[in-house]
Formats: structure tokens, sequence, C-alpha cells
């Protein structure tokens, strides 16, 4: 064995142990600032140990360019879905304290530890014991730092973090680490800064629940693990995939200004709204599973008894019929009552609860994800 393979095992054994102390008993890196200290560390020790390697994949640019289309599809499916189950105002990391503490760190994270990946892969060579070795050193790394999110007191806990964290850092790690020896870490850094941070980027996104979230974070990392196998399984064919045509770089565009202008249009910012119904309490007219189009610029004092309007009721969106309105002191009051219902309801609709009236009705097209939300 080579005396390179010795001190890279010897590097790699030492790791492991640290990070099984970290994970069980010392718990140093916690948080995202120790972590990306811890980092700089290993940088500096792998740099005097081993020396670094250049990057000299050619096809890097081929690859990040293919993942956009990739994540563009995706973002497509995923507000879709948004369309039905509803969205959340995602958490504003945009002060000063937010970046210092959360957003920078968290870049430098991802950037560091792929760039060290890279450098541990490189030194293996063929070795499938020093990669496996190294492969596992990340996924331990990446552990350090999401167990603080959850206490593990109940099964419920360690069931949560094994599918929201545990299956899906295995997965990542796995697909990093062939990317790394295929292409470099440049399509490593890229695609997850996207998959971990798009949450903070965009001003809303799905409101999926935990069990559809999992699910994104196990599958994405092989989704992302085909497109790179299948990239250079056809150029071991001599099929060069090349990104740059230009009907490519059209679709690529016009991709994006369907994402931007669908994702607010879903989101209620602009006139329409669509919704699906999660109840049979409009039964025959409207059935549980059916989606309506709300259009939220109808003006109260425009409504008349009759017509089936859309309201917020303790935070539930709420599609019944109108069949009461009452106009005191320039303020308006209105009733509902849904059509498979004895009774009215029990609570008065005030202005700021109104959302719309309901302009069409989509049959059935809701009922997966009317499904899906009941889950959770």
């Amino acid at each position: 064995m080579k005396k390179s393979y010795i001190k890279l095992i010897v590097f790699d054994v030492i790791l492991l142990i640290l990070l099984l102390l970290n994970n069980f008993i010392l718990s140093i890196l916690k948080n995202y600032t120790n972590v990306v200290i811890f980092l700089l560390l290993l940088l500096v020790i792998f740099k005097f140990l081993f020396g670094f390697e250049k990057d000299k994949h050619r096809y890097a640019k081929d690859i990040i360019l293919g993942l956009i289309i990739i994540y563009l599809s995706f973002f497509i499916i995923y507000y879709v879905l948004g369309i039905f189950i509803g969205f959340v105002r995602t958490t504003n990391y945009y002060s000063l304290s937010g970046i210092v503490n959360f957003l920078l760190p968290y870049f430098l994270i991802i950037f560091l530890k792929e760039f060290l990946r890279y450098q541990v892969v490189m030194k293996s060579e063929n070795s499938k014991l020093l990669v496996g070795m190294g492969c596992l050193v990340f996924i331990l790394l990446d552990i350090s730092y999401t167990l603080n999110i959850y206490n593990l007191d109940s099964w419920y806990d360690i069931f949560i973090y094994i599918a929201l964290y545990l299956l899906p850092i295995i997965g990542s790690n796995i697909v990093c680490t062939f990317i790394c020896r295929k292409c470099g870490y440049k399509p490593n850094v890229f695609w997850l800064l996207i998959i971990n941070m798009y949450i903070i980027f965009l001003p809303f996104v799905p409101n999926v629940g935990l069990y559809i979230e999992s699910l994104i974070r196990l599958l994405f990392p092989w989704i992302v693990f085909y497109s790179v196998y299948s990239f250079y399984k056809k150029r071991e064919h001599n099929i060069i995939l090349s990104y740059e045509k230009e009907y490519e770089f059209i679709l690529l565009i016009v991709s994006s200004i369907v994402v931007i202008v669908f994702a607010y249009f879903i989101s209620g910012l602009f006139k329409f709204q669509a919704i699906a119904v999660a109840s049979g309490s409009m039964m025959p007219n409207i059935s549980k599973g059916d989606v309506v189009i709300i259009d939220r610029n109808y003006d109260v004092d425009d409504l008349k008894v009759g017509q089936i309007i859309a309201y917020k009721y303790d935070d539930i969106i709420v599609v019944h019929r109108l069949v009461d309105i009452k106009n005191i002191n320039g303020k308006y009051y209105l009733y509902s009552k849904g059509d498979a219902n004895n009774d009215n309801d029990n609570y008065v609709i005030y202005e700021d609860m109104f959302m719309g009236a309901v302009d069409l009705r989509i049959p059935w097209i809701g009922l997966p994800t009317v499904w899906l939300s009941e889950l959770d």
C-alpha cells in the first residue's frame, strides 16, 4: 500500500473518531460558525500533509447548465403542487444578523466542505476503501450540525430526523462523492446551495409538510446523480452533450420566466388564486378535491347574496355561499353557509377575512394533494 494511502487512512480515522466524539459527547460543532472554523483547520492540515489538486475537469460547466434545467423543471412542478396545498411565507434572513450568523456561514460550509471532499477524493485515486471512508467522514460532518435541530426525545422525533435529515444526508454525500470524481467540486457547490437555500431566497414556498419535504430531500440527490451519470454514459459512446445550443438557451430563458410568473400567480399576489377544496361542505355544487379559482379583486360592496366566496377563518381558507350582507356604519359584515350544511356558519365574516369570489370550478384535480395534506 502506498505511503500516501496510509497517511490518508490515518487522517480519515482521526476525523471519524473526532466526529463521533462530537456527535455523541462533545457537541462542539453545534453551530455554523464552529463548523466553518473546523473546515478551515482541516483544509490547512490537509494542505500541509498532502497538498491540493487543481480542478481540471472540463465538463463542469455543461453539468451545471444541465442541473439548471433540472431545477427549473423541479420548481415548476413544486409550485404547481402549491396551488392545491397552499403556500407559506419563508423566514427573512436579510438582516445583518441573519447574513452574518446564517447565510454567510452556510455558504462557506458548503463551499469549504465540497472543496475538501474533492481533495480527499482525488488523493484517494482508485482506492474504494479511501473513497468510502472519505464519504463516511462527510456524512458524520453533516450529521454534526443537524442533530441539534431535534432533541430526539421520542420515537416520533427519531423517525422525523431519520426521514428528514439522516437518509437525505447519506444519499447526498454518496452523490457528491461520485460527482467530485467525475466533474469536480463546482457542480456540487451549485446544486447543494440551491436545494438547501432556495427556501431563503424565495418569499414563499408550497406548504408541503414534513412527508413531502423528506421525499424531495431523499429523491433529489438521485435525480442529480442520474443526470450526471447519463451525461458520462453518453460521453463514453462519443455522444457529447452540450447545453450551449441555441434552442436549449431559449428553453432555459422561457422556463425561468414561467417559474417566476407562475410562482407569483399561484401565490395570490395577482388577480386570481387557485385553491383545492378540502371538505364536502359545498356538495353537490363543489366536491372535495375540486379546485376553485378565486377572483381577488372583488370588492365587498360588489357582492350579492347567493355568490360563492372564499375567506380566512382561523387561518383556514373556507369556500362557502354568501347568505347575507349587512352594512353597519359603513362596515360590511358577511354571513355564509355550506350548501351541504343545515345551518348557517356560526360566526361573522369581517372585511379583512374576505379573500374573493369564486369564478370557476375545476373538478377533481385537487384530490391527490388533498389526500397528501390529510397525511399531516
